[in-house]
């Protein structure tokens, strides 16, 4: 039987250690999903996952994965949607993973294959406890507001999801309910995707309100205050946002890997970062983004939303990297 240890003070998640030769295929689903709902957080240790167990674990709890699009990500598997992590070496902010996008995943699984001496720590962080713990003034704030995501389109997108790629003003007000967009012709005749959240969201397994959206990563990585900005149009205030981010920090506990390490995360309550990675050469994490056989979908979806029938690749920007490389060709 595997050692558990539930959550504690600077551990919010349950560390589940191996007693022998026991595989992960050989580990008691009920009670794996048991404390997934309830703690949200999973690391499995002293199992010696490689790509094939660290695959067929993920999946036996996913019955969809979805493809991560950032540049960078190198294939594992990717016929299983296993990629590697980004490629750089910064330090990331908070975030859940793909929460810039309407079909952010349920449950997001890492899985170490090479574990650095230094540096390169995930960071892990519980967002109802950030808001729990944020400055009330914030929280209160936060509490009645959503926001919008708003970003461009391209010829390609637009024929994925209206099915033309010159659409009528007609079809941009009505897009098929299967699409997770509205759309809106600027006056300039640009057109604009959109979509929006609750800027705190209640997460799949727990009533308690989280914070867990795209807004630390667009400030503190990508320098964008704008995006996602407030329901009435304005930019976060810069203050909100250094208030989340300290309590954040303050609440965020690295998870020191060691090799074989799998943890499993519920993309609707934790947050997950990194420290800056100091050797890229010793440092191997795959990743599985996928969606739960036994989820409770966001009630803001569209109803059988494409990512849950089948996997999901989503369409790419003309200027993404794969798309210039085929290009090239």
């Amino acid at each position: 039987m595997p050692t558990i240890r539930l959550p504690q003070p600077g551990q919010p998640h349950v560390v589940i250690e191996a007693d022998g030769e026991a595989a992960l295929a050989d580990l008691d689903r009920t009670a794996i999903v048991d404390l997934y709902k309830t703690h949200g957080a999973l690391l499995f240790r002293g199992f010696g996952a490689d790509v094939p167990q660290f695959r067929g674990f993920a999946r036996s709890f996913c019955s969809t994965g979805v493809v991560n699009e950032s540049p960078g990500r190198q294939p594992l598997d990717p016929q299983a949607n296993i990629h590697t992590v980004d490629g750089g070496t910064g330090a990331f902010a908070l975030h859940p993973e793909l929460s810039r996008e309407p079909w952010k995943p349920d449950v997001a699984f890492f899985g170490c294959l090479s574990a650095p001496s230094r540096g390169g720590q995930t960071m892990i962080c519980d967002g109802v406890a950030l808001v729990r713990e944020m400055p009330e003034a914030v929280r209160r704030a936060l509490e009645p507001r959503r926001l919008l995501y708003i970003k461009p389109v391209w010829p390609e997108l637009l024929r994925y999801w209206l099915g033309t790629p010159n659409p009528s003003d007609a079809q941009l007000g009505a897009p098929p309910p299967a699409c997770p967009y509205s759309f809106h012709r600027l006056p300039d005749g640009r057109i604009v995707r959109v979509f929006t959240r609750p800027a705190l969201h209640k997460p799949m397994f727990t009533d308690a309100p989280a914070f867990g959206n795209f807004l630390l990563f667009a400030r503190f990585n990508n320098g964008r205050p704008d995006h996602p900005v407030l329901d009435d149009g304005h930019p976060v205030p810069e203050a909100w946002l250094q208030a989340i981010k300290a309590t954040g920090d303050r609440l965020a506990v690295p998870v020191g890997w060691q090799q074989g390490d799998v943890l499993m995360l519920d993309n609707s309550r934790f947050m997950h970062g990194r420290t800056a990675i100091i050797d890229p050469g010793e440092r191997l994490i795959a990743t599985f983004f996928g969606y739960l056989d036994f989820a409770i979908p966001d009630p803001e979806e569209p109803a059988n939303a494409i990512w849950r029938q089948r996997d999901f690749e989503p369409p790419l920007p003309p200027d993404h990297p794969r798309v210039l490389a085929q290009a090239a060709r």
